[in-house]
């Protein structure tokens, strides 16, 4: 694959994390009944900033989670023929709770279908909430975030590549470009 453009650097980004934790606090007028979920991977440390960009503006915590989707996947037959499931982590029951899932890129919306299906297994939230750092349309199922750091217009072709301090060792959005390689 070959890089296109550089869509966000690390200060861009950091931005898109604080613009989204206020946006949350305000939508939801405060901490009471919110848990933020990471959906894995990438959706865990994006979560695991905001949650933290929260606490700072707040003074107070808010409970954090990871999601672990990988047996409601639809697609799970062709990504491995034995996934490596990791564990959920929840860190309080979900019923009647304000649930904010959390991901790095929407794009066809079946990833979030996925984390839907894995989320009610554990409770009945109250409300959940979607939260992506990347909205780059071509939804496939009628699904949208609620908060996103950024929208960008993309052709099927391309790929947004979120690289995370936490797993890459630097902060950048990149657009590619799909190679015959």
């Amino acid at each position: 694959m070959e890089t296109k453009k550089r869509l966000l650097d690390a200060a861009r980004m950091s931005r898109a994390f604080r613009r989204m934790a206020i946006e949350i606090v305000e939508r939801n007028r405060g901490l009471d009944d919110l848990i933020i979920i990471g959906i894995r991977s990438r959706g865990v440390p994006i979560a695991e900033r905001v949650a933290r960009e929260i606490e700072e503006m707040e003074g107070a915590p808010v409970p954090l989670g990871i999601l672990d989707i990988t047996l409601y996947r639809d697609d799970l037959t062709t990504i491995a023929p034995q996934p490596l499931v990791k564990p959920t982590k929840l860190p309080e029951p979900i019923d009647d709770k304000v649930v904010v899932l959390v991901d790095d890129v929407l794009y066809t919306g079946r990833t979030v279908r996925a984390a839907l299906d894995a989320l009610i297994d554990f409770g009945r939230p109250k409300a959940v909430q979607l939260a992506v750092l990347i909205d780059r349309g071509h939804r496939e199922l009628p699904i949208h975030a609620d908060f996103i750091g950024k929208t960008i217009p993309t052709d099927r072709q391309e790929v947004i590549k979120v690289k995370l301090v936490e797993t890459d060792g630097e902060d950048e959005v990149l657009l590619m470009e799909k190679g015959d390689h």
